[in-house]
């Protein structure tokens, strides 16, 4: 009875081990938070400065964003479904809205699944690969989901973010807010 005791317990601690793990899945998916949409706008006298958005990226250039335009910054990784969903309309409207900077950051992902995804889908802006750079958003619009796409105004200030899987409609509107006011 006791080896039929051992046995069993040794069979559940398997399987709650193995259940736990994703089905062999990387540890950056560990705690995935899904975005539900939502979309957030900043008045602009209630804006605060974006942070730093400089470092490597994924293809090894120094990259440094300079205030002056409005910005999008979208946040993703290459095994991320709504990410993978959600890039070829980031793309289009990259090339819809040439005066508006597009740039990725990369998180929780290894640069090269990234890079290998941004070569892909030809991403053409630049990720950074430091997504440390994230702690700056925590005291505006913490990027709380993957994807996060927030939205930085011409002075440099967090204006708007969008959590979850941007849509034309959703993305247009924010852009087209943050760039009248």
């Amino acid at each position: 009875m006791k080896r039929i005791n051992k046995v069993f317990g040794v069979l559940i601690i398997t399987i709650s081990l193995t259940s736990c793990s994703g089905g062999g899945s990387s540890s950056s998916q560990e705690s995935f938070v899904s975005g539900d949409g939502s979309v957030t706008f900043i008045n602009p006298a209630d804006r605060i400065d974006a942070p730093a958005l400089a470092g490597m990226t994924l293809s090894g250039t120094n990259y440094s964003y300079g205030v002056g335009r409005v910005t999008v910054v979208n946040v993703w990784a290459s095994w991320c479904a709504p990410c993978r969903a959600e890039i070829p309309t980031l793309i289009a409207l990259s090339k819809k809205y040439s005066d508006v900077t597009f740039i990725g950051v990369l998180t929780r992902d290894m640069p090269p699944a990234a890079e290998a995804f941004a070569r892909r889908f030809q991403m053409p802006y630049p990720t950074l690969i430091d997504d440390s750079v994230l702690l700056g958003f925590r005291d505006s619009l913490p990027a709380n989901a993957i994807p996060s796409t927030a939205v930085i105004d011409r002075n440099g200030k967090v204006a708007g973010r969008i959590l979850g899987e941007v849509t034309v409609a959703s993305l247009s509107k924010l852009i087209e807010e943050v760039s009248s006011k």
